[in-house]
């Protein structure tokens, strides 16, 4: 599938990766403009081009690729005036890279399908950093022959593939995975804030975790702001925290599961969203956490 023209909407720290990779493979690219893209200097060099309307986009390209914040953005982007759905020919594939409400999803399918285009939830993780290096982690739902059809262009930005079943596992299996991370960060951070104001040891205290059973991919992503403050390792935001959470909670109660942990969880990255911590990255949370005296007990 290297002739099939691709459309990108969505370039974010996520999307601009993804973008990369796919010139990087020889794919025609087209990116939708937006205020919120990172700077495109560098994929518009490398060959990519650029359309003002999602339903422009739609109408010039094969395959259009979702990478935007969440079901919100992704409802806009395909039912506004202009957008996607407007602009939707019989055929055209659209994959949401996204993280959203996976009954949001089912209804966004049934619209691009009723439309005569074809739909997958293929959403990420993994970090910015993978993203570039084209090494992200898919997860997809949808038809499996779609899937297998779209296997090389999501092999073009992702070297860990799963295919989750029908339209909207993808985006169940995401929030499950993210409600692990993020409890796992939540649970790390607090551990680190009592730690430091026990006056324990930093070094000592991550010694400890990864000898034993604190270790893993999200501590070492925290592990280097514990020790020095640097953030990087995690560049996820505390809003898209909240946000996933929220996502999380709610496809808990479409299904009737218990999501006591996830509320509690929930409630820590709202109190420091409100404190002013909405765009910081997700190991800050440790140091808003080792405030004395600021933060809720309950």
């Amino acid at each position: 599938m290297s002739e099939t023209r691709i459309g990108l909407i969505g370039v974010g720290l996520m999307g601009h990766g993804i973008a990369a990779s796919l010139l990087r493979r020889g794919y025609d690219l087209t990116l939708l403009e937006h205020a919120g893209n990172q700077p495109v200097d560098d994929l518009l060099a490398a060959g990519a081009t650029t359309v003002d309307t999602a339903m422009a986009l739609a109408q010039a390209v094969d395959v259009v690729i979702l990478c935007v914040t969440g079901t919100p953005q992704v409802e806009d982007v395909l039912f506004r005036k202009e957008g996607l759905l407007e602009g939707l020919k019989p055929g055209l594939i659209v994959i949401d890279c996204s993280t959203a409400i996976p009954s949001s999803t089912v209804k966004i399918a049934d619209a691009v399908q009723n439309a005569g285009g074809l739909f997958l939830d293929a959403p990420m993780t993994r970090t910015p950093k993978e993203a570039a290096e084209g090494k992200l982690n898919l997860i997809v739902g949808g038809e499996r022959d779609l899937f297998d059809r779209c296997l090389p262009i999501l092999q073009a930005y992702a070297e860990n593939i799963v295919y989750a079943g029908k339209v909207g596992s993808g985006h169940q299996l995401k929030l499950l995975h993210n409600f692990v991370s993020l409890g796992f960060s939540t649970v790390l951070a607090e551990a680190a804030a009592c730690a430091k104001l026990a006056g324990v040891d930093a070094d000592v205290f991550t010694d400890v975790l990864c000898n034993g059973g604190g270790a893993g991919v999200v501590f070492n992503r925290l592990r280097p702001y514990i020790e020095t403050g640097d953030a990087s390792g995690f560049r996820f935001s505390i809003s898209n925290a909240l946000k996933d959470m929220g996502y999380y909670t709610a496809m808990a109660d479409d299904v009737g599961a218990p999501r006591g942990a996830a509320s509690a969880i929930q409630q820590v990255y709202a109190q420091a969203s409100d404190a002013g911590l909405a765009q910081a990255a997700v190991p800050e949370l440790i140091a808003y956490l080792a405030r004395p005296g600021d933060v809720s007990q309950s």
